[in-house]
């Protein structure tokens, strides 16, 4: 029987009566003094990441127009658009934890210029990310989970060319300019909040409205080229990478090691995705910043499982449970622990069944 994924539905009313929402979360036995330290937030690692990225798409930027109509704008465009529909993910998300700077309003602002990018309503966004990491890929309570079972593999491949996900965010976006919002946004945003999450809304259409007047005056799409379209082309490395994060993993368990994976990358993609490749550690100590990820893994390497060794071998093991998820919904991964870790909670027993 397909599960209804919805908020509104009767599986979150259940979650909640059975006491899966808002669970206890497993935490790994550490000296709470190593976690302090790795929770001290610096702006230094967080201003170069910036400026680097940002100053990388200017110079695109530059550079592409120069070259336009060239063949030789291509590449330039397509290196541009990762940075721009791909980047600004993983910025909106650091941000959005205010984990990245320090300072409190540099997050604020990066925060901002990621959300405009990626088309994620700021306030909408913060309130939905705060579900997820409080009810992590719980039915019917997480309205982050990307791919439902039994999964739609069209859907999910449709995913790397960003159309499907642009055309759904412009939509969301006219119903906050209209102010309205989505029946279920309308159960993780505060009333308080509302106003904010129009206002926002309405600022993006004036925006938008420009940049298409501009493309429509200059006869070219090169406008767009720089604000708007590469939030579509570029959106492929954040798909890619961000599909690993729990896919093919357990639902409804109150254990991150079960629901959560931890893919090692190349410098260029945890550059990209700053270091949300450690997606485990990253769960299970929300306020460690970015930059101190890959020491938190090392920290608690003995009581979670092995990471991936690399995207491909992620989804070398990924990809034959989405197909078999197919036919058999039940089908999950469930990673094996090392020697001497803290062993799964009892719910993992009936996971057992349909591990793959």
């Amino acid at each position: 029987m397909d599960r209804n994924y919805s908020l509104t539905s009767d599986y979150g009313r259940d979650a909640v009566a059975r006491g899966v929402a808002e669970p206890s979360w497993f935490r790994p036995k550490v000296n709470p003094q190593d976690i302090r330290a790795l929770m001290q937030k610096s702006d230094g690692p967080a201003l170069r990441d910036t400026l680097i990225w940002l100053g990388a798409m200017v110079l695109l930027a530059w550079v592409g127009v120069a070259l336009w109509p060239s063949w030789w704008a291509v590449p330039v465009w397509l290196a541009y658009g990762v940075l721009y529909g791909s980047a600004s993910d993983s910025r909106w998300h650091e941000c959005g934890h205010r984990t990245a700077f320090k300072t409190g309003w540099m997050n604020d602002v990066v925060y901002q210029i990621a959300s405009f990018m990626i088309m994620r309503n700021p306030v909408v966004w913060r309130a939905s990310h705060v579900r997820h990491h409080t009810d992590t890929i719980i039915v019917g309570r997480d309205p982050e989970i990307v791919a439902m079972r039994p999964p739609d593999l069209v859907k999910v491949s449709l995913k790397f060319l960003g159309v499907n996900d642009t055309i759904e965010s412009l939509g969301r976006m006219g119903l906050h300019a209209s102010g309205r919002l989505h029946p279920e946004e309308a159960m993780y945003v505060r009333d308080a909040d509302q106003g904010r999450v129009f206002w926002v809304a309405r600022i993006w259409v004036v925006i938008y409205g420009f940049v298409i007047a501009a493309a429509l005056w200059a006869g070219s799409i090169l406008p767009l080229m720089v604000v708007g379209l590469p939030r579509v082309y570029g959106a492929w490395h954040h798909v890619l990478t961000g599909l690993l994060q729990h896919l093919g993993l357990a639902e409804n368990v109150t254990d991150h090691r079960l629901n959560t994976r931890t893919v090692l990358m190349n410098p260029v993609s945890r550059f990209i995705y700053l270091n949300m490749n450690y997606h485990l550690e990253h769960h299970m100590f929300t306020m460690v910043p970015y930059y101190n990820l890959p020491k938190l893994h090392e920290l608690i390497r003995h009581d979670v499982p092995t990471a991936d060794p690399s995207i491909i071998a992620a989804y070398r093991r990924l990809l034959p449970v989405l197909w078999k998820q197919l036919r058999y919904h039940e089908a999950v991964i469930v990673p094996e622990l090392p020697e001497g870790a803290m062993p799964y909670r009892s719910e993992v027993e009936h996971l057992r069944p349909y591990a793959v």
